[in-house]
């Protein structure tokens, strides 16, 4: 038998997450492992199927949409994102970004978003999001038939955009309807009115690289240490009835540096399938400084009534994501030394009964939070325990020692499994 290392055994194509946190381009985000390749065809009659509950890694060129298709019924909502991930690079055009839209046979537009890099213009992964729903507020999109995911870059020829194609990942997510039918208008009455901030000493616990890397937090005060151009994922299970309030710190850089620049932090909330809630741009002076997302709705199915597509993306239960980026703009002036980033979590409210569906999501577990999910906020667990493997990477101890600590929490885990 040849040598197995910890990282083979757990899945990471032979790469520790804290080698790729290390990493110091935008390449450093782990793609989902189960993710296919496909290719975005330029015309539309070519365009490859997708399907709902899958991971997709495709690439995005510099001008012109890619296209992917899409085969729906007459009753089932379909999300689709795209996570673009640029190449390295200390500038990006603040208005460059990702462009997504799902459009009908014929041409006629259900839905588009777009995200973009931001004030900053620090290039970082952006993820847009785009639906194909059933709703009698609707009159186009509710039949049956073909329908087609378009992406294309927002602004290719801004000043500091990259000329280069972008890695892509992509996700589709599918609804059922539910079984009986509720309100048809969004809840008047909630609680607005912004908490203070959760106080406590912050508990270390290292952000992860993407999407389905992303380090599970609970209500509660963590903290990482983050470099100039990263960018970290957290996850938060927010279950139906539940309100989400984050405040983002950025402490002191440690640096003789002086200077100011602006939206430095950038936070962005996603919901469960990936798509754009709210976001915070925190200044950063090499001081302290705090940001805190707008107040956010309580978890609500009504909630996708709402006139505002902030209001309406709080639209089921899940994994909410946290995704910090600190502009590479940072170590112009204060160096590429690592700042602290403190994130106050608190989940309020009590969980009530969401929607019984008529028949199963895809992912079938995309909108509900397990205990399982409460645990791993808890203790920071991850799977494949890349959290662990990051933790030692940054804390400096050598590549034997972390490997042997590895596999130590890799032969506990398999001993427990063991166990009937």
């Amino acid at each position: 038998m040849g040598v197995v290392t910890v990282a083979t055994l757990l899945g990471l194509g032979g790469v520790l997450p804290g080698q790729e946190a290390a990493a110091d381009d935008a390449a450093a985000y782990a793609f989902a492992e189960d993710a296919r390749s496909i290719d975005g065809a330029e015309d539309i009659a070519d365009s490859v199927p997708l399907e709902p509950g899958r991971t997709y890694r495709s690439t995005l060129p510099a001008r012109g949409p890619v296209h992917y298709r899409l085969k729906l019924d007459g009753t089932t909502n379909l999300y689709a994102s795209a996570t673009a991930v640029p190449p390295a690079g200390r500038t990006a055009s603040v208005v460059d970004g990702v462009k997504v839209s799902v459009r009908d046979g014929e041409g006629r537009t259900c839905d588009v978003d777009t995200a973009s890099f931001g004030t900053a213009g620090s290039r970082h992964p952006v993820a847009a999001w785009a639906m194909r729903e059933i709703s009698p507020r609707r009159s186009l999109c509710q039949e049956a038939g073909t329908y087609y995911l378009s992406v294309e870059r927002v602004d290719p020829d801004g000043q500091g955009s990259s000329r280069d194609p972008w890695d892509m990942e992509l996700t589709a997510v599918s609804e059922p309807a539910p079984e009986k039918a509720g309100a048809t208008s969004a809840p008047t009455q909630w609680n607005s009115a912004p908490p203070h901030p959760l106080a406590g000493s912050p508990e270390r616990r290292p952000g992860g690289a993407g999407f389905t890397r992303a380090t599970p937090v609970g209500q509660g005060v963590w903290r990482d240490d983050i470099r100039p151009g990263r960018t970290f994922f957290y996850r938060v299970p927010v279950d139906w009835g539940q309100q989400l309030h984050v405040t983002a710190e950025l402490g002191a850089s440690g640096t003789a540096g002086s200077g100011y620049v602006a939206a430095a932090l950038d936070l962005d909330l996603y919901n469960p399938v990936r798509g754009h809630v709210v976001d915070v741009g925190v200044d950063y002076d090499g001081g302290s400084k705090a940001g805190s997302l707008a107040p956010l709705r309580p978890v609500e199915y009504a909630n996708r009534h709402a006139a505002e597509r902030q209001a309406g993306a709080m639209r089921f239960a899940g994994s909410y994501y946290l995704v910090a980026h600190l502009s590479a703009g940072v170590a112009d002036t204060f160096g590429d030394g690592p700042v602290p980033l403190t994130l106050r979590v608190r989940v309020d409210g009590t969980v009530q009964d969401g929607p019984a569906y008529a028949g199963e999501p895809l992912p079938a577990d995309v909108f509900t939070v397990t205990g399982q999910d409460r645990e791993a906020a808890a203790e920071g667990g991850t799977d494949g325990d890349g959290t662990v493997f990051r933790a030692l990477a940054v804390g400096g101890i050598g590549t034997g020692t972390a490997l042997l600590a590895g596999l130590g929490v890799w032969t506990l885990a398999a001993r427990r499994r063991a166990v009937p």
